[in-house]
């Protein structure tokens, strides 16, 4: 592998990633469409850093607009394709569903396009813990049944999935989706809770707490769930490479794997955690749940492990410590 072309390397997830392959010797060529979702300076600085390295390129455009994506991945002639961009966001999602069907519909419809011309050896795409909607079965796994997805945003990772099985299986594009689970971590999203979590207390604002405080989130710091990545573009699906306990489909070479820290841990002691790293205590607004949210997620990782020997780890404290420090660091507080 020398070539990758990476979706949403201005994002939160593919800024860390790209900047991974990068370090390794990687050849990354990125694709963004540094959209105003949330504040386009943190984009263009994370660009900042991946243009240093020598390695990197990047085009602009949005996933929608196949005449400028698909030339963009078919002139690059990567070996393999992350898509990682896309409309995040479950509650941005029920006031705007359109621009979910859009970029995470239509722009994945592309990516898989793409691949599919430009013969990759492996087509790797995100899609979210958000699947498993009304399942209260726990841990999550791979294998169980996903039909009751709760917003547009969980609807559209969803449909992702099956696109992809069937892209699969027509044209044999060896594909792996992931589903992540809660992502925390330095240069990470403004929209996310944590993040705003962090901004309101530095700012001497209330902190709003969905469902009085009854949720629980795996939370996955977001180099370990680079990592995961990285180590799962080796392991390319096919009927020869099945592990126990697999995902893979019987029809195509398709699979998916949840990356999660597999520790569900209760939102009021994340928020604590927080506040420990701070070294000050929020001022809590106690909410009612949110229309598409869920109470709990939990990860089974046990494939992840199976197929590249790896689980995420990293401590809680410590994964909120380092973004807090960024965020002290970046905002001057």
């Amino acid at each position: 592998m020398k070539r990758v072309f990476v979706t949403g390397t201005a994002g939160f997830i593919g800024f860390h990633l790209a900047k991974l392959l990068l370090e390794e010797g990687v050849e990354v060529q990125g694709f963004d469409g540094m959209t105003d979702y949330y504040d386009v300076q943190l984009k263009k600085d994370r660009n900042a850093q991946l243009d240093a390295y020598p390695a990197f390129s990047r085009s602009e455009g949005l996933l929608e607009d196949e005449d400028v994506l698909v030339p963009a991945i078919l002139d690059f002639k990567p070996d393999m394709i992350v898509h990682l961009a896309g409309q995040a966001g479950v509650r941005h999602s029920i006031e705007k569903p359109r621009d979910y069907i859009n970029s995470n519909v239509m722009g994945t419809f592309n990516v898989m396009d793409a691949a599919q011309k430009s013969g990759v050896q492996h087509l790797l795409m995100a899609s979210s813990s958000s699947v498993y909607g009304a399942n209260t079965q726990m841990p999550f796994k791979e294998t169980d049944q996903t039909e009751t997805q709760l917003s547009m945003y969980a609807a559209t990772k969803k449909a992702n999935e099956s696109m992809a099985h069937s892209y699969a299986n027509l044209w044999n594009v060896p594909t792996t989706m992931f589903r992540f689970f809660t992502v925390y971590g330095a240069w990470g999203r403004p929209d996310l809770a944590y993040f705003k979590f962090t901004d309101a207390i530095l700012n001497d604002r209330p902190i709003d707490i969905y469902n009085h405080g009854d949720m629980a989130r795996d939370f996955t710091y977001v180099e370990d769930l680079v990592r995961g990545i990285r180590l799962l573009m080796d392991a390319i699906p096919s009927e020869d490479a099945r592990v126990e306990g697999d995902s893979l489909s019987p029809v195509a070479p398709f699979r998916v794997v949840n990356i999660g820290n597999s520790n569900p841990v209760k939102l009021l002691d994340f928020i604590e955690a927080i506040e420990t790293s701070i070294g000050k205590e929020a001022v809590r607004n106690y909410m009612p749940m949110q229309p598409g949210d869920v109470q709990a997620t939990w990860a089974d990782a046990t494939l992840l492990q199976r197929l590249t020997g790896y689980r995420p780890e990293t401590d809680l404290k410590d994964g909120v410590d380092v973004f807090v420090k960024w965020y002290r660091d970046y905002y001057n507080r």
